[in-house]
């Protein structure tokens, strides 16, 4: 999502393991209908459109096993509201609506609530090597899954990864073994899911993330196959076939098949070619109306798979419009059963257009 993704962005280990104590084991599952088994698919349910996406949901409830709205946040606490620790888990609009819920549950549709973070490395370390408030933060999440009537958690912590200090990343990656541990027992113990939602690990990045034992811990390890270049880099492609050859290949080595789900991009970049300026985020359904509109031809980049286009606007200026769509993502879904993976996520709800629920 998005490192800690917003309404503004309208969004998306090899080495030693920390010694923590293996979690307890979670209570063995509720029997699985034929109708829930064929359900393989979960998505993100953004809060500053969340009708849209709530409409979308029931419309393809028959899909979907989860629905996970982005209702909460792990924020810094300049108050020091919980006692001195410094952070904070905040709701989003709208968060915890009982109608959504409900409705969503109706359509045996799972919900389980999505908790992102906003803190950069060095505050996240300090909260997960102190035992007492790491301790308080779990009993905050917690709280936030019991709150409601919550089939479990997914954590989506991305900000606490953005260092280039090899040493501060591996105490990020251990700390976050320990935190995720002993959530995940805890949700467990409430017969709760434990969702960890992570970015891609390959051989230059996602290497704060431990793949085999956040595997372990949690229920499903969900990748976000999507921003290979995001909103500040130089144009191309969201996701390509050779990128998810080189993750999905990683993952599967050493974490459960069953366990993996692999998010697709259900959105696009529109960039001005030759400014710095941050890439302005479209919707698949925006990128296609807007290809429409300006009259390019519609066209898939052989190497990666995916859609893209130019056009030339008012100003004369020149913009470059990379996006995910049905056919991209029915190539990408080859690699995911190559691999055999069944699990795919999709960000988000609302954005794709009605052509990429046939691929999935």
């Amino acid at each position: 999502m998005k490192i800690a993704l917003t309404a503004a962005l309208a969004t998306a280990a090899l080495g030693l393991t920390a010694a923590t104590p293996e979690p307890t084991p979670a209570p063995a599952p509720a029997p699985v209908s034929r109708t829930e088994a064929t359900r393989t698919v979960s998505a993100w349910l953004p809060w500053w459109d969340v009708e849209t996406g709530y409409r979308d949901a029931l419309a393809h409830a028959d899909r979907l096993h989860t629905v996970s709205p982005f209702w909460y946040a792990t924020d810094a606490d300049v108050d020091g509201g919980d006692g001195g620790a410094g952070v904070e888990v905040t709701r989003e609009t709208g968060a915890g609506d009982r109608r959504i819920i409900d409705g969503l549950h109706a359509e045996g549709v799972k919900v389980v609530p999505t908790v992102t973070e906003s803190l950069y490395a060095p505050a996240m370390v300090d909260l997960l090597e102190d035992p007492a408030r790491r301790t308080a933060h779990v009993d905050a999440l917690v709280g936030v899954a019991t709150s409601r009537a919550y089939d479990g958690l997914d954590l989506d912590y991305e900000r606490m990864t953005e260092t280039e200090d090899t040493a501060l990343r591996e105490r990020v990656r251990t700390g976050y073994n320990t935190l995720t541990t002993e959530l995940c027992a805890r949700l467990h113990a409430l017969r709760k899911q434990c969702v960890i939602t992570v970015m891609p690990r390959t051989e230059d990045a996602g290497q704060a993330f431990d793949y085999a034992r956040l595997g372990r811990v949690a229920d499903r390890l969900r990748i976000m196959g999507y921003n290979l270049h995001n909103a500040l880099a130089a144009p191309g492609p969201l996701s390509s076939t050779a990128w998810y050859e080189e993750f999905v290949g990683y993952a599967t080595a050493v974490v459960p098949r069953d366990k993996l789900e692999v998010a697709l991009p259900a959105y696009g970049w529109n960039w001005t070619v030759g400014s710095k300026a941050r890439a302005t985020h479209v919707t698949a359904r925006e990128a296609e109306a807007l290809r429409r509109r300006v009259g390019a031809p519609y066209a898939v980049d052989a190497a990666s798979g995916t859609p893209h286009f130019t056009y030339v606007d008012a100003d004369g200026e020149r913009h470059e419009v990379w996006y995910q769509d049905a056919n991209g993502a029915a190539t990408h879904l080859a690699v995911l059963a190559r691999h055999g993976v069944r699990g795919v996520g999709l960000w988000a709800l609302g954005f794709e257009e009605a052509d990429l629920w046939d691929a999935l």
